[in-house]
């Protein structure tokens, strides 16, 4: 059968966008886990001050919609000398928006581990860093991984916003085609239909890392 020019230039434009999509994913939640895990670590075993600056950083970007926060980057940081080009200002936005709750999964994480094992880990002549890094890091890794996992889903699919800062990509390729041919409910479904195969691989991705990680008996208590 042949495919008509409509198809033609869709699929085109969408694997072109397709590109674009998972050069803008895979460094924003490389970044995301990063930056969540260092603010998520400061803001529970952090001193005060730190800890204080971690809950701001957190506060700002959780509270406030990413869109206005890419308009930012893109749109309000050339009037103080910093120009950023949209992927970098749309990767940017996507990494400390990410990364802010990413931070909210560890800290829980991070208390919800019992203080005596950072007690009884100190007593056996541990540093605090050695504790944080071999007792108490591995163990919150595991209970904050699903909600990360979470938080990298959700960072697939508002990785659509990146074409408002003019960084286009999988919906911003499509869109443009559907302006053209004026097709808008067969783009968008078909869009739609990219979007779920790469949150489904990712779901995959993730369970293979959970159960990788898995240590016996440790889900059931």
């Amino acid at each position: 059968m042949e495919v008509s020019p409509f198809y033609q230039e869709l699929f085109t434009a969408l694997n072109r966008g397709l590109v674009m999509s998972v050069a803008l994913i895979v460094p924003s939640a490389l970044g995301g886990v990063l930056i969540g895990s260092l603010a998520g670590s400061a803001r529970a075993y952090g001193p005060r001050w730190l800890r204080r600056l971690g809950d701001a950083y957190a506060a700002i970007f959780r509270g406030t919609p990413l869109v206005v926060q890419l308009f930012v980057l893109y749109f309000g940081l050339p009037s103080l000398g910093i120009a950023l080009s949209p992927y970098a200002a749309a990767v940017i936005g996507f990494i400390l928006c990410s990364g802010a709750y990413q931070s909210e999964y560890v800290r829980g994480a991070f208390l919800s581990i019992r203080r005596g094992q950072f007690k009884g880990a100190m007593a056996l002549g541990m540093s605090r860093w050695q504790t944080l890094l071999h007792i108490i890091f591995p163990q919150a890794f595991r209970r904050a991984l699903h909600g990360c996992g979470n938080e990298i889903i959700y960072l697939i699919k508002y990785s659509s916003l990146a074409y408002i800062v003019t960084c286009v990509e999988l919906t911003g390729e499509g869109k443009n085609i559907a302006g053209e041919y004026f097709r808008f409910t067969e783009a968008f479904m078909v869009i739609a239909l990219y979007y779920l195969v790469l949150v489904s691989a990712a779901m995959l991705v993730l369970k293979k890392l959970e159960q990788r990680l898995a240590v016996p008996g440790m889900a059931a208590h």
